[in-house]
């Protein structure tokens, strides 16, 4: 169902073909068709509330000034049943148009109308689309990159489900090849230290030394003893990394169910490496003549598919030129490596029938894009349908001074720690305030402030505010009826009219979100609302004033309510009714 802002837009274009029709019938244009114009919103609402410029592209094919061409379009057009009341020329051209009162009306009773369902579209058409976030290492604790993602990812979901696509969240764990050893070495360590001494077995530098590495060992032997001490490695450590990795991974799915993140599915390297598909794409790449041995590991040629997808040349030290780098498939050890299994991956999502596949990474993997992109186009796929989020760091502030230390490792902040406290709202709200490809900081103080310089805050009292007057209106007998389209027309004031322009934007707004895979316009769109609510309530008295006018502005609350709870959902951020 269109908007009423695309029945605007689509009036204003079959009113400027009709009057190019009479223009022509009357020879006062010559034969020939408007160029490819524009409409879109001035700088200047003084200036009309749409603006085209089809005069000024069109000077071309009718031989004559933008002008003369504008002049004599607007001279032919009829603003009858439209939202038009007035049309003018300015300047050396440009077509401006007025909206009518029934314009803003429609939006209003619009939002009314679809409640829940106001903002979504069919955009997307039920495309199968996953998103594939977090996938954090299952071998330590997620810490705030994780904290970020998960935000990011998740309501990158929510917005193109709302965009109308049919979506599907997932998360990867690594749970086989290196750093699964790494991870059983670590525990071993750390279980033969505890009945040995620390100065007895020895943890190598590149080993985990993470206090849950030990915490894991300490509860292992209080639970099995000493009896792994004295048995082979092989055994001990499998045994070690069958009592951890649940663990590990059920503390993963808690942090993430606290966050407000249900997956579709955790999928499992192992899967890959168990059923032969991680043998069958190394095969496929090897027939294909893009695999070569080299001291003893066996390497893939990336820059074959690669390269078309580099968006620039990488510089080396010395300032030259260099391709994309070949990556490792299979080390010496015999290991498959993480790039082997994702290329995998990558391949059993597509063959799972999802048309589009969306990862969201740190933007330390940057230089993975172009080799996994080049990679499905090696193995049968298109890399144009893999689609990659890099995300920045993120910094920790409170008092304007960075926070560096964990309470629980002394080294990292883990995504646990800031759920413990920050509340979840101000989390996911904060991670979404900025584009993923930027830098931020998070203020641990501003997360739990309760004033309206806390951004979620701003926004939540805009939404219980409305409530409080519904709640005042009953209280005081009022009797809240649904307002006419006449009463409607009432609204308006200047505070009226751009409170309700921006409600009209928010299918577009999402739309543009899911198109750009960038939810934080979903975030600015909220903020801008609610300034845009508390600037009308402080301007525009909703009791005490003449009924009709009353009711109209009764529903233009009800409306700017239902958008703040949509958008706020779609964040899964709670819509309180008091504060």
């Amino acid at each position: 169902m269109p908007t009423v802002v695309t029945v605007a837009e689509e009036q204003l274009r079959h009113c400027l073909n009709k009057a190019l029709l009479q223009a022509i019938s009357r020879e006062e244009l010559p034969e020939g068709e408007l160029g490819a114009y524009t409409i879109e919103v001035p700088g200047d609402r003084k200036n009309g509330d749409l603006a085209t410029n089809a005069a000024m592209v069109s000077a071309k094919a009718f031989r004559c000034a933008p002008r003369k061409i504008a002049d004599t379009l607007v001279a032919h057009i009829d603003l009858t049943d439209t939202y038009f009341e007035k049309i003018e020329v300015a300047g050396p051209g440009f077509i401006n148009v007025f909206l009518s009162p029934l314009y803003y009306a429609d939006i209003v009773c619009d939002a009314l109308n679809q409640g829940d369902n106001y903002g979504r579209s069919d955009y997307g058409a039920g495309k199968k689309i996953m998103v594939e976030f977090v996938s954090a290492n299952p071998t330590g604790p997620m810490h705030m990159g994780n904290a970020r993602g998960g935000a990011l990812g998740d309501c990158l979901a929510s917005v193109l489900d709302a965009a109308g696509y049919d979506v599907w969240r997932e998360f990867y764990i690594n749970d086989a090849g290196n750093q699964i050893e790494k991870f059983g070495l670590s525990l071993e360590v750390r279980y033969l230290q505890h009945f040995l001494g620390e100065d007895q077995v020895e943890m190598p530098e590149d080993a985990y030394h993470g206090d849950d590495i030990r915490e894991h060992a300490t509860a292992f032997a209080a639970l099995y003893g000493d009896k792994l001490v004295n048995a082979d490695t092989q055994s001990r450590r499998q045994a070690l990394i069958e009592y951890a990795l649940p663990l590990n991974i059920k503390k993963m799915k808690a942090d993430m169910a606290k966050y407000r993140i249900e997956y579709d599915r955790w999928f499992t390297e192992s899967t890959l490496h168990n059923d032969g598909e991680l043998k069958e794409i190394i095969d496929i790449l090897t027939a294909k003549g893009l695999t070569y041995e080299k001291d003893g590991a066996l390497w893939y040629k990336a820059g074959e598919y690669g390269e078309k997808y580099q968006p620039k040349k990488h510089l080396n030290r010395d300032g030259e030129e260099e391709g994309i780098k070949d990556e490792v498939l299979v080390r010496a050890n015999g290991n498959p490596t993480y790039f082997a299994a994702d290329i995998a991956y990558h391949r059993n999502k597509r063959q799972r029938g999802f048309d589009t596949l969306i990862d969201v990474w740190g933007a330390d993997h940057h230089g993975h894009v172009a080799r996994m992109k080049g990679a499905m186009d090696a193995v049968g796929f298109s890399g144009d349908d893999l689609h990659v989020v890099l995300m920045q760091l993120v910094r920790l502030v409170r008092d304007g001074e960075i926070v560096r230390m964990s309470k629980r490792s002394g080294k990292a902040i883990q995504l646990s720690d800031l759920l413990d406290e920050v509340p979840v709202d101000a989390a996911r709200f904060f991670f979404n305030q900025r584009e993923a490809n930027t830098q931020m900081e998070f203020d641990l103080g501003l997360a739990i402030e309760q004033s309206s310089s806390n951004p979620v805050y701003y926004v939540q009292y805009a939404h219980a505010r409305i409530h409080s007057i519904f709640r005042k209106m009953k209280e005081n007998g009022v009797d809240v009826i649904s307002a006419t389209k006449e009463q409607l027309c009432l609204l308006t004031t200047a505070e009226e009219r751009e409170l309700i322009r921006h409600l009209s934007t928010l299918e577009r707004t999402v739309v543009d979100c899911a198109r750009s895979y960038d939810p934080s316009g979903i975030t600015r769109y909220a903020l801008e609302l609610a300034t845009l609510f508390h600037k009308f309530y402080n301007a525009c008295h909703v009791s005490g004033v003449e009924d009709d006018l009353m009711m109209a502005r009764l529903a233009l609350c009800d409306a700017t309510r239902i958008a703040l709870k949509n958008v706020l959902t779609m964040m899964k951020i709670d819509a309180p009714e008091s504060m």
